[in-house]
């Protein structure tokens, strides 16, 4: 059986040495591929950690939120990244994602799509399957709380209308935004998601709530409903 002759962070080139530059500049001087090379500690026979790190970002289009979706199977199949390597970066990422949530929690107030789309991404960005969410406010444009109240495929959900109503009148909103992902990457409506949003904006209007927007969210980009005057 072949072994993988693990190279020690000693023997690195110094451009190859993240720890260092983390140390003598500061975690912000480190490029993605450095700060994943830390986390994986070494490479193989003919990789440097930090030279496996490009490549593994290199294959998921060099952004975090497609590594992110990976499984621990799905980055084990590269020399040198076992399953206790896997399980760091992915941890790793998770702890991103968890932070991003923690920081939005502490902006209330939606002001404008932007602030819906960051708001959401943090749930949705990363998913490989349809959700559907529901957001509250109150008067004042605070958020009272969200809901996911479907989870369906890879191109579609099913929503139930009479529960969206119910939860918004079980928590006194006075405004409602609806959220979903496209896994595919396109932002643009569907005809369902069209008339969806029709159903739920006319059901909510009987009870004096107001449907103020609906948000697809794809990993980095979103389609605002109220920006394209179409709610």
């Amino acid at each position: 059986m072949e072994h993988t002759k693990r190279i020690p962070i000693s023997e690195w080139k110094d451009s190859d040495k993240p720890r260092e530059k983390m140390i003598s500049n500061g975690k912000n001087s480190l490029s993605d591929a450095e700060l994943i090379a830390i986390l994986m500690g070494s490479g193989n026979s003919k990789e440097s950690a930090v030279d496996l790190a490009q490549r593994i970002l290199s294959d998921n289009q060099n952004n975090l939120i497609e590594l992110s979706r990976k499984s621990i199977s799905d980055l084990t199949i590269y020399t040198g990244v076992g399953e206790a390597k896997a399980i760091s970066i992915l941890a790793a990422l998770e702890l991103g994602q968890r932070r991003r949530q923690a920081e939005v929690i502490e902006r209330k107030q939606v002001k404008s799509s932007s602030d819906v789309f960051e708001y959401m991404s943090v749930y949705l960005s990363d998913l490989t399957h349809e959700s559907f969410w529901v957001i509250l406010l109150n008067r004042a444009n605070n958020i009272i709380t969200q809901k996911s109240v479907s989870e369906g495929g890879t191109t579609s959900t099913v929503v139930d209308i009479k529960m969206i109503a119910k939860y918004a009148i079980d928590n006194h909103a006075t405004g409602v935004i609806l959220a979903h992902n496209h896994p595919s990457g396109n932002t643009q409506p569907s005809e369902q998601d069209n008339k969806l949003t029709d159903k739920i904006k006319n059901a909510l209007n009987i009870f004096d709530i107001t449907l103020l927007d609906h948000i697809i969210v794809c990993s980095t980009k979103y389609y605002s409903y109220a920006d394209e005057g179409n709610i």
